[in-house]
């Protein structure tokens, strides 16, 4: 790097951001950087790489709010985003882990020499790695993250009304807004099972938000391009329709997933 590298800290331990700093000091002979800000968690650390220049991230794994490897999985998806390096204080099987992921670390409690090397060796991670270790780690994201012009906006798992597949994304609704996200409907719906109930193979809601289900007349609500049967089991005028808190708009269920309306 020809200009001295801006440096991210991150952990909820204020000691431990206060040991880094001292660290990173004692590194600048051998690698010139700057620190350029701290947060102590992942919310923090999203707004300062969204107005900042930042070129590596130390971050703690386990921290409240936003953990650290949620951080990475957003980070992740940038253009120019940060170099990575983990802090942790996991056990052994878990170092393992992200040895196998190729994942740069420094075990506490973290020595000079050590912070040096990743330093030199500090690069971007793959989502695909990330995937992995989260998996290791049963880590769920707390927020969906949205980018837009080189910018992170987090949407609040908890704000999320439904969300629906279309084309190569998928539709992110909230009450005040909607977005849209590049990522595949069938892996959120594995990774917030038990928050989102699956309604149409291009559907899925948030179990907080139904507020109830009701028959509909042919097109209305309907984007499912599949029958419903009628009372009779026959293909009828009617279909079943998600009612949703806080939004008027209202979701077909199709054929095949009408079980849901019972276990509601």
């Amino acid at each position: 790097m020809s200009q001295p590298a801006r440096i991210l800290i991150i952990d909820d331990e204020a000691p431990a951001r206060r040991r880094l700093r001292d660290l990173l000091d004692d590194c600048r002979e051998a690698f010139p950087l700057t620190i350029a800000d701290e947060a102590a968690n992942g919310i923090e650390a999203i707004e300062i790489i969204n107005r900042s220049g930042i070129d590596i991230v130390l971050t703690d794994i386990r921290m409240p709010i936003m953990d650290g490897l949620e951080v990475a999985r957003h980070i992740a998806k940038l253009v120019a985003a940060p170099k990575l390096i983990f802090t942790t204080a996991f056990d052994q099987y878990a170092v393992q882990a992200f040895e196998l992921n190729a994942i740069d670390y420094l075990l506490k409690p973290i020595k000079q020499e050590r912070l040096l090397a990743a330093l030199n060796k500090a690069r971007v991670v793959k989502p695909e790695a990330l995937d992995a270790v989260a998996a290791v780690t049963q880590s769920r994201r707390k927020h969906l993250s949205i980018h837009e012009r080189g910018k992170i906006i987090l949407v609040p798992i908890d704000d999320i009304i439904f969300l629906r597949a279309e084309l190569k994304y998928v539709t992110v609704k909230t009450i005040a807004k909607e977005y849209l996200l590049e990522e595949s409907l069938t892996k959120l719906e594995e990774e917030f099972a038990g928050l989102f109930t699956r309604i149409h193979r291009s559907a899925l809601v948030a179990n907080k938000a139904v507020a109830g289900f009701e028959k509909a007349e042919a097109g209305e609500g309907d984007q499912s391009g599949e029958s419903t049967p009628n009372g009779n089991g026959e293909s009828g005028g009617t279909h079943w329709v998600v009612v949703l808190k806080g939004v008027a708009e209202k979701l077909p269920v199709s054929r095949r997933q009408q079980h849901v309306i019972r276990e509601f």
